[in-house]
């Protein structure tokens, strides 16, 4: 699947190094990188008097292929793109950086890091764009923790860096990654470019204050600021309860609406509140031994453009721990509204920066390339098993569909002219695909890790009526290495 990856890219030096490149993930993939267990501090440079400092690396390979890229919709909504719909691609991404610590008697700890990504892709990638990639600053940033009478703790830190708050429904992905800066499906930039944060701590339970700039494509910056609290608990046994409130201090950003035709509403993110109430059980006793349940509740409002809106997940997993390869399987639903065409009222979901993750806040595998976590609803599944202790194989399977007829999905997905000749947006049907995910991950030692997927889209009904005819299928797959040190 991947050796036509070099067909398809031009340049005979450069097609030297993809070879290179794809020879050495492939050959990692089947032999495994060197161990180097026996010199585990050998990322220290200094520690002594109360201070370390330690250098960081983390790089990645990535081979992609993908073929009828969106249902091959674009053959019939933007003929003249001439989009090509079968692609490959590699990708890289090199991460260094610098961290220390000072300890001081009075019992403060001074903390910093900084460290940079360079990343590149070779070939178009999904979205039409290749052969590119940058250097840019990822973490850069200060920060203090202690003791205060109490028993209580506090840590305060400024500067660009990675942030995650409760399960990542909201708060997660800082940084932009892919278009002009390579590196599309590997994504590894993730803090945020400004960043104030303030947690204050005792036993079990953190709040923590927020102030938050991401890091976006320069081409396509909208300005964002956010700020807030997060209020969390967590168990001894492993359960968690907490809350997080976000405000968006300014934004660029617009929001579609509804109707016929459908309008753009200009920097409406600006001014939007929203809570997210998230949870998970401890471990349970008795007939719910092997039980584990989540669930996100959110509800989103922005009073100068009439927004209400809302979203939600529920999951429930069994361990089968007496079956070999400790299968476990977790079955899961989450929705987030849209706009409703006949009501004056905007109620369609703004997911902010989610943790857009298959074994996170994906609606889908491959149509997560597609759908953001507005006006779409899901049903899934995710068979998780453990053949070796350093072997994963996960299955994942997605049910996805529109909440509401002729609405936005996403941003614009679906807008096209009706055979009455009036602009439409959204689908008729709310049956958008059906995504199956194999994805398989191994430990080739402490430092490296292996992934493999295979992944297919088969369209819905929602999706052919767009085509007025039977949509193609859409298949892909990757193989990874990551290395972190």
């Amino acid at each position: 699947m991947f050796a036509c990856t070099v067909r398809r890219l031009h340049g005979n030096s450069r097609r030297g190094v993809r070879v290179v490149l794809a020879a050495g993930l492939m050959n990692v993939a089947l032999h495994g990188a060197p161990s180097h267990a026996q010199q585990p501090d050998r990322m220290v440079l200094y520690d002594a008097n109360g201070t370390t400092v330690r250098t960081h690396l983390q790089y990645g390979l990535n081979a992609v292929a993908e073929q009828n890229l969106f249902w091959d919709l674009a053959t019939v909504t933007a003929p003249s793109a001439n989009f090509d719909a079968d692609t490959e691609w590699l990708e890289l991404y090199l991460k260094p950086g610098l961290s220390f610590e000072r300890q001081f008697d009075t019992g403060l700890t001074l903390y910093g890091k900084v460290s940079a990504v360079v990343s590149y892709s070779w070939g178009r990638d999904a979205f039409d764009t290749g052969n590119t990639g940058r250097t840019t600053p990822e973490e850069y940033f200060l920060g203090v923790r202690g003791d205060v009478p109490g028993g209580l703790t506090y840590d305060v830190s400024v500067g660009a860096r990675e942030l995650k708050l409760g399960t990542g429904m909201l708060i997660s992905n800082g940084a932009t990654s892919g278009f002009e800066r390579g590196a599309l499906k590997l994504g590894p930039r993730k803090a945020w470019e400004r960043a104030l944060i303030a947690r204050l701590s005792s036993d079990r339970t953190t709040a923590t204050l927020f102030y938050l700039d991401p890091n976006e494509l320069p081409s396509k910056d909208n300005g964002n600021e956010l700020a807030g609290f997060d209020l969390r608990h967590d168990y001894a046994a492993g359960g968690y309860v907490g809350a997080t409130f976000v405000h968006v201090l300014s934004s660029g950003a617009p929001y579609p609406k509804a109707g016929a035709p459908p309008s753009i509403l200009p920097a409406a993110r600006n001014g939007t509140n929203t809570l997210n109430i998230y949870a998970k059980s401890n471990p349970y006793s008795g007939a719910l031994s092997n039980w584990t349940f989540t669930t996100d509740l959110a509800y989103q409002r922005n009073s100068d453009i009439d927004l209400r809106a809302w979203a939600g997940r529920v999951t429930a997993g069994y361990t089968f721990e007496t079956l070999p390869w400790s299968p476990s399987l977790t079955i899961g639903y989450q929705t987030f509204s849209g706009d409703d065409p006949t009501t004056p009222r905007l109620e369609r979901f703004d997911p902010l920066f989610y943790e857009g993750s298959p074994s996170a806040w994906a609606t889908g595998s491959k149509s997560a390339s597609t759908f953001l976590n507005s006006n779409v609803k899901a049903l899934t599944l995710a068979l998780r098993t453990k053949p070796s202790p350093k072997d994963t194989l996960t299955l994942r399977y997605a049910h996805i569909r529109a909440n509401e007829l002729n609405s936005p999905i996403q941003f614009g997905q679906a807008t096209r002219v009706d055979a009455s000749g009036n602009l439409m947006s959204g689908v008729k049907d709310a049956h958008l695909a059906d995504d199956l995910f194999l994805e398989w991950s191994r430990i080739l030692n402490r430092n490296t890790f292996l992934t493999a997927g295979l992944s297919v889209s088969f369209p819905g009904d929602g999706i052919d009526e767009v085509v007025g005819a039977g949509a193609s299928t859409w298949t892909g797959g990757f193989v990874n290495v990551v290395f972190n040190f």
